[in-house]
């Protein structure tokens, strides 16, 4: 899966690069502990910038750029242009936030709402920014609710949050569970809860409402050029998933599902106990985040089953 996860700064001559370092690395580390993001200086005439947070990544890329222009790269300056890039950044993302709910029709949602939406401006998700693609949903999801005669209030809401987990990035879990708990702190009604939390199908269909959500993000999501999937890299990762749970002892088959999200571990029930499939999980998962680099979250379940049949003749 294909996940833009580099930004790139350009410049006109390489000495710049020293200036970035700093006197035995002083810039640099300054730099990268205060913007929360890795410096790549290797390729000729280009800095790169990795973090799987975009915003962050955006404030790191629109600081180093200012530093240049500047000239004076040291560490006091890079903390100040920082401070007043987040400050710029801050009110972009509102801008942006208030103009995606003004397009799909949504009005009155707290600023704290309006805020993190905004965050869709910087992020992408299989290549497609976010933005787009939830005007795309909600377009999709009022028109079939029309259609069947749903409420289109709950779908309208439902289509517009339902990815808002996606940009959470200071919390541990799936997109789905952090956005119904983001959007619980501002007492969205629960049919539109429902709608975000089944939107992948994680627990079943409680309204059409639900299930209208979950068809506009697939029908958005499946529209030939609106997502482009490096196939290659996807199948690499699904493949390191399965190989780093079957180098466990104990285990006899792994299959990684939705789309690299989980990961399930079949064990031989007479070599691994009930007790020791929580230890086997808790060290497959710590293996996949030493190992592996992904966006979102991975889930390990271990299954051991033991079966005993007679054939009557």
């Amino acid at each position: 899966m294909l996940e833009y996860t580099v930004s790139v700064v350009k410049i006109d001559d390489d000495d710049i690069k020293g200036r970035v370092i700093g006197r035995e690395g002083r810039n640099i580390r300054t730099f990268e502990k205060v913007t929360g993001v890795d410096v790549d200086l290797d390729e000729e005439g280009v800095i790169r910038l990795s973090s799987f947070d975009s915003v962050r990544r955006e404030i790191a890329r629109v600081t180093l750029e200012r530093l240049i222009k500047d000239g004076r790269i040291q560490p006091a300056k890079i903390e100040e242009f920082f401070n007043k890039a987040t400050q710029d950044l801050d009110k972009i993302m509102y801008k942006a936030g208030e103009d995606l709910c003004h397009r799909v029709k949504v009005y009155n949602l707290p600023k704290e709402m309006i805020q993190m939406l905004g965050r869709f401006k910087y992020r992408y998700s299989y290549g497609q920014n976010m933005i787009t693609h939830s005007i795309e949903v909600t377009k999709l999801g009022v028109a079939l609710a029309q259609e069947v005669g749903a409420n289109t209030n709950v779908v309208r809401l439902g289509c517009l949050l339902h990815d808002i987990g996606k940009v959470i990035t200071n919390e541990e879990g799936s997109h789905v569970d952090l956005g119904v708990n983001f959007c619980r702190k501002f007492n969205i009604p629960k049919p539109v809860l429902n709608a975000i939390a089944e939107h992948h199908e994680d627990v079943p269909f409680s309204s059409v409402e639900s299930v209208l959500v979950y068809i506009s993000d697939a029908i958005s999501g499946a529209r030939p050029g609106a997502r482009y999937a490096d196939f290659d890299g996807f199948v690499l990762r699904m493949q390191e998933l399965e190989d780093i749970a079957k180098s466990f002892e104990g285990v006899k088959k792994a299959y990684a599902i939705q789309a690299g999200r989980e990961v399930r571990v079949i064990v031989d029930p007479e070599s691994i106990d009930d007790g020791l499939i929580y230890k086997l999980a808790s060290d497959i998962r710590d293996k996949i985040k030493n190992e592996l680099t992904y966006p979102g979250t991975v889930k390990v379940t271990v299954i051991r089953e033991l079966r005993a049949s007679e054939v009557a003749k």
